[in-house]
């Protein structure tokens, strides 16, 4: 474009957006000017917050006229920011508030340097992801921030009410947003899953709300709850926005936007609260290669040549030793390990998976017989199958085991994946379960009954208690 043709688009674009508040201007200083000054004067009404916070101010319209014209010279190519933390500030969209829970959240993370160390080297691995996946979708670029409120990014964050993953998704609505959960792995916890399940979720709340602070506070508590919360005070003639709502809301929500408000700040600016940023390039950090086959995490990451924790924090969907093979099964690599990859997959002479499943069709197995049975010892099958100590298996119950040179070239199916479960109870010696009598009213001998015990779920992520997923 010839640099006469780009001026006169800047100048007709900037005259377009300046226009309905010239003349705004212009009429209100008609009216100042013309207006009668006199003691009998009535006395004004003052609008609603409601109606002047709709009416289109001069320096909203500047704003805006700013964001467009940096825009055209920057030709609209995102890619131009030298990082990321640079991109995620040039698409900020949510309207700020300014409050003193914010004023607090902000003090919080500008006391704790090594938190937001922690919490921006994890986001490092993720957050170009996250920010492309929005911008596809014309979504407001902080929202990639949201998992510093969420799970500080760790993919392994699990809170006390079951929520899983980044973006703490309960089960059930996970389930909703097509989030697989088996024996095998939660993808409530994958990459490439969670965000795009993430993303559908929040910009359906936006459509439904037209306003992305109760978007958020929705994907905090509950649609529902927001709508009950607009319809009370609709009913009592107040306004619905999010600070309006604020007192209708339980601490945790009413904190939600704050805290995003708070984290937005902070990047927009790290140096004014004595902080620093690491550089995070604005390119993709890992790539996704399809796996059609079984293969072990040890030795998908030895053939990546990386550590088990970095290739678990790419890939923490999965629950088992081994990662069940599918036309829809992706393994995320840093870029460089991902050439590795597939250079050591070509050269490598050996089976790539160790273990199968095998069903339980007794009524109940003893952990070291199934041990024994298959070669092995009792606790490399506790570990596998994260089976807790002084339990056996019940009937119907599904677990990995070593294979076996009669199974070596067997995968394990998707519809085994599926339907796999595990029932354990306690495992009590024959001899002292027969001991274990109790004495009921009237005299009559029963035997006391067993317990069940679930296998420990390592906990983490704090003590929230999340209402809506």
């Amino acid at each position: 474009m010839h640099e006469n043709s780009f001026k006169s688009t800047v100048l007709a674009a900037l005259a377009l957006a300046l226009a309905p508040a010239l003349s705004q201007a212009y009429e209100a200083g008609v009216e100042s000017d013309n207006a009668p000054v006199a003691a009998t004067a009535p006395a004004l009404i003052p609008m609603t917050a409601q109606v002047t916070a709709k009416l289109p101010t001069l320096d909203n319209r500047l704003q805006k006229t700013d964001r467009l014209l940096k825009n055209l010279s920057d030709n609209s190519d995102p890619l131009r920011e030298a990082d990321v933390w640079g991109r995620i500030r040039s698409g900020y969209a949510i309207p700020d508030i300014n409050n003193q829970l914010v004023a607090n959240h902000v003090n919080w993370y500008a006391t704790r340097p090594d938190y937001i160390a922690r919490t921006t080297a994890r986001a490092s691995r993720y957050i170009f992801h996250v920010v492309q996946e929005l911008e596809k979708r014309g979504m407001p670029t902080e929202l990639a921030l949201l998992p510093f409120i969420e799970s500080a990014f760790n993919p392994q964050a699990f809170s006390s009410a079951n929520a899983a993953g980044m973006w703490q998704f309960v089960p059930a609505t996970g389930r909703d947003f097509n989030l697989k959960q088996n024996m095998f792995k939660d993808e409530r916890r994958g990459v490439l899953a969670s965000t795009d399940a993430a993303l559908t979720y929040l910009q359906r709340l936006y459509d439904m709300f037209g306003d992305w602070q109760l978007a958020l506070a929705a994907y905090n508590w509950g649609e529902g709850s927001v709508q009950r919360a607009i319809k009370k005070n609709q009913a009592l003639g107040k306004p619905t926005d999010f600070e309006s709502l604020a007192d209708l809301m339980p601490a945790e929500t009413r904190n939600y936007v704050p805290k995003l408000q708070a984290v937005k700040n902070i990047i927009a600016n790290p140096a004014q609260f004595g902080l620093t940023l690491p550089v995070v390039d604005n390119q993709p950090y890992f790539t996704a290669i399809d796996k059609t086959s079984d293969i072990d995490i040890t030795v998908a990451a030895q053939l990546a040549e990386l550590s088990m924790d970095e290739f678990k924090a790419l890939n923490p969907q999965f629950n088992r030793p081994v990662i069940i093979g599918g036309e829809k099964t992706k393994i995320l690599l840093p870029q460089e390990n991902a050439a590795k990859f597939t250079t050591n997959l070509a050269q490598w002479g050996h089976a790539l998976s160790s273990w199968t499943t095998h069903k339980i069709t007794n009524a109940r197995e003893r952990i070291e017989t199934l041990a024994s049975k298959f070669g092995t010892t009792a606790d490399v099958l506790r570990q596998a199958n994260n089976i807790p100590q002084r339990t056996r298996l019940r009937a119907g119950s599904t677990i990995l085991v070593p294979k076996t040179s009669a199974t070596m070239n067997n995968d394990i199916t998707q519809e085994i994946a599926d339907s796999a479960t595990m029932l354990l109870e306690a495992d009590r010696p024959e001899r002292a379960a027969k001991a274990v009598r109790r004495v009921a009213k009237g005299g009559k001998v029963q035997a006391a009954p067993i317990s069940l015990v679930k296998p420990r779920i390592q906990r983490g992520g704090g003590n929230r208690a999340k209402a809506r997923h």
